[in-house]
């Protein structure tokens, strides 16, 4: 039991752990000479002043680096993450699929720019980010920021523009700046998305050896070094054109959003140990067809362990040797303290009733109690006489699942196979993701809640996307993703760009609306055995007296498949990333003229629509963008009310009275109305008035939620 502190808090230390909730790239560490001998060098966290006055500034900070990992643009990339943008998200409808009822996004866009877009609809809201950046190769294209480069070093970029002037460039390691363009273009994303993840968010990034070094040292300063988890190895497949050795993995660094908040709240994550529900399956035909004999249950479980191969991950269940009526079984776990030092008392045995021999490390569990209530619950199985060491029972069936490994095994050819079957055999996109890897993750990491919102923005191929909605057509789940991609545009040699996909986003779009109808229809097919596979296989044709084909086109199980492939969300709406819907301020006010005064009326741009100015304001608002809205007309106006009035919108000119009392009525949280849409100033003060006159206890609130663009 801890003691009591009996002294006032040190408040420099929590102003400390204040610092680094906010900026962990800030904290470094110096020597604590009050505490340190000459013997023994003691070192405590400190603040880097001179990397928070950066953070904290708008322009390059001069200075002495500090302790830390850095580059040539390090500081510029800060100050460009922090740069604010006149950018928006313009709604797409005609590239949507089911725009009205999803509650996925497509954003087409620079990713850097979309981050600060999503800093306030989205913050602390995103329950996994997975990435798979360029891996700077030298072939691949990065996004080419400005990060105060010079005219010339621009022109020598010979950069690559898309269609909507997007700036692309390959990072040739005849680069002088090689490490560092990279280095910066991914320190900037990441500061932007750790402030999107949940308190127990998780982040995945893909990366190879080329740069996996600096991405963990730009990870431990952004993310924090405390909050590295797992360096995760994927084996790929061999590489037979290798010169000296065979590099056929990848690498994944997993980092925690808070690891304090995951520890301190007792969240764990755990996987199905692969092979357990097969062998449940079996078990229960064994058990029917023997009769519970369990020598021939046995005997018929060891014929399914000898028929996997050898290197087979399922294979480590065949260490559960015995079968009993609770399944199988093995009796021969340690039962001392890890690392020595355990608690001694007097464990009883049941036929000699003498104290059984006491492991030299002491028992494992804590007590007496303990160590009788596991007794009770038939875990503890003890030896021929008191003199024997008792063991621990491990039930397959109870202790179904584990941790992930660190090693994984993906064949980038399985991944290739499948995609090129879901686009007609078409080669369309080299290296795609392999869908099982990022469905393994999410599954791990959204087990309990088979919810929350899953980020990737730097989607490509659209990999992530399909993942989550094959993950929730399995088990029933509510994730929703968010996909960023640029619309980095194919090559016109390329199989994709011959197929009449001009960029990548057009890949990405077609991927999940081919991927969905393909995951729908499995649902309608065979709903019910996609979540419950084992269950039904188990007992192979005596479903409730019917066979299995017949119990599939029961009318009950027919009405079942239909609910599951109506509820699966596989839509998404698109959003792109275009400039302000307000004009732009050109002159100064002697330089206006009679002649200009017409086309200041409105100072939103000619081009935009009523739900790009809606959108507009969502985003300003800090609103998800995902949520169902509606349009009608009131007194000849349209009024949009969003998430039943999380916001209502009329962008209408010359607006009623009438439609501002209808308004102010359904008491919205939020109400937005364009600027022009009053004649004058008193007008629009009187809008504030009929509120007021409606939500009189929000009176004092009402100028900061009635507003006008």
């Amino acid at each position: 039991m801890d003691k009591l502190r009996m002294e006032s808090p040190d408040m420099t230390a929590q102003n400390i752990e204040r610092i680094a909730a906010l900026f962990p790239n800030c904290i470094t560490e110096m020597l604590d000479e009050e505490h340190s001998t000459p013997e023994k060098k003691v070192y405590k966290r400190a603040v880097n002043f001179e990397l928070l006055k950066q953070m904290l500034s708008p322009d390059v900070v001069d200075g002495d680096e500090a302790y830390e990992f850095t580059w040539v643009g390090k500081k510029a990339a800060i100050v460009e993450a922090n740069k604010p943008i006149r950018k928006t998200l313009r709604p797409c409808v005609e590239e949507s699929k089911d725009w009205d009822n999803t509650e996925n996004l497509y954003i087409e866009g620079d990713n850097l720019e979309v981050l600060k877009l999503l800093q306030e609809s989205y913050l602390g809201k995103v329950k996994m980010i997975y990435i798979d950046p360029p891996y700077n190769t030298g072939n691949d294209f990065i996004y080419a920021d400005d990060f105060m480069r010079s005219q010339e070093e621009e022109n020598e970029q010979m950069g690559m523009y898309d269609e909507d002037e997007n700036r692309l460039f390959k990072n040739t390691d005849t680069n002088g700046r090689f490490h560092s363009d990279w280095c910066s273009m991914i320190y900037s994303r990441l500061m932007l998305a750790r402030n999107l993840l949940t308190d127990d968010g998780v982040i995945f990034i893909s990366i190879d050896d080329g740069e996996v070094e600096n991405l963990r040292k730009i990870c431990d300063e952004v993310l924090g070094v405390s909050n590295f988890v797992a360096c995760l190895v994927y084996d790929k497949n061999r590489k037979n054109d290798a010169k000296y050795f065979s590099v056929g993995h990848e690498y994944m660094l997993v980092y925690f959003k808070s690891a304090q908040y995951i520890y301190e709240h007792r969240i764990i994550f755990r996987e199905a140990k692969e092979g357990v529900e097969e062998v449940k399956s079996e078990f229960q035909r064994l058990r029917e067809l023997y009769n519970d004999d369990w020598d021939a249950v046995n005997d018929g479980l060891k014929k399914l362990y000898a028929s996997w191969p050898k290197d087979d991950a399922r294979k480590s269940l065949a260490r559960f040797t015995k079968v009993d009526e609770y399944g199988p079984y093995r009796d021969d776990g340690n039962i001392s303290w890890p690392g020595g030092g355990g608690p001694r008392y007097d464990v009883i045995h049941p036929v000699t009733g003498k104290p059984c021999k006491v492991p030299s490390r002491g028992w494992v569990y804590p007590n007496i109690e303990r160590m009788q209530e596991e007794i009770r619950r038939g875990r503890v199985v003890f030896g021929k006489d008191h003199t024997v060491t008792p063991k621990i029972r491990t039930n397959l069936f109870e202790q179904n699942t584990e941790v992930m490994r660190s090693v994984q095994f993906s064949y980038a050819q399985t991944a290739t196979q499948q995609f090129n079957k879901l686009f007609d055999g078409k080669r369309i996109f080299e290296n795609p993701k392999n869908t099982a890897d990022i469905k393994k993750l999410l599954a791990y990491i959204t087990s309990d809640e088979a919810d929350g919102i899953i980020l990737d923005f730097f989607s490509g191929s659209a990999t992530t996307a399909h993942a989550v909605m094959q993950l929730n057509a399995e088990d029933g789940g509510h994730r929703k993703f968010i996909m960023v991609q640029l619309p980095e545009p194919c090559d016109e040699a390329s199989e994709a760009y011959k197929a009449g996909y001009k960029t990548i986003c057009e890949i990405g779009k077609e991927r999940i609306r081919r991927a969905g109808d393909k995951i729908k229809q499995a649902l309608l097919n065979d709903g019910i055995a996609i979540r419950k596979m084992t269950e039904y296989k188990a007992t192979q044709g005596n479903l409730e007296g019917f066979s299995y084909g017949e119990w599939m086109e029961a009318p009950e199980v027919i009405q079942a498949k239909e609910k599951m492939a109506s509820s699966l969300d596989v839509g998404f709406r698109v959003l792109k990333l275009d400039d302000s819907n307000m004009k732009d301020v050109y002159y100064a006010p002697d330089d206006y003229d009679q002649g200009m005064l017409a086309g200041l009326e409105s100072n939103i741009k000619d081009d935009r629509t009523d739900l790009d100015l809606l959108f507009g304001c969502l985003i300003d608002w800090g609103l998800p963008l995902s949520l169902p809205y509606k349009s009608e007309k009131i007194d000849g106006c349209t009024v949009h009310t969003y998430n039943d009035g999380d916001l209502i919108a009329c962008f209408d000119a010359n607006i009623p009275e009438s439609v501002v009392k209808e308004i102010a009525q359904r008491r919205p949280l939020r109400a937005v109305f364009r600027d022009s849409g009053f004649a004058s100033s008193p007008e629009k003060i009187n809008v504030f008035e009929i509120f007021k006159l409606y939500m009189p206890e929000d009176a004092g609130d009402i100028s900061k939620r009635v507003r006008v663009i």
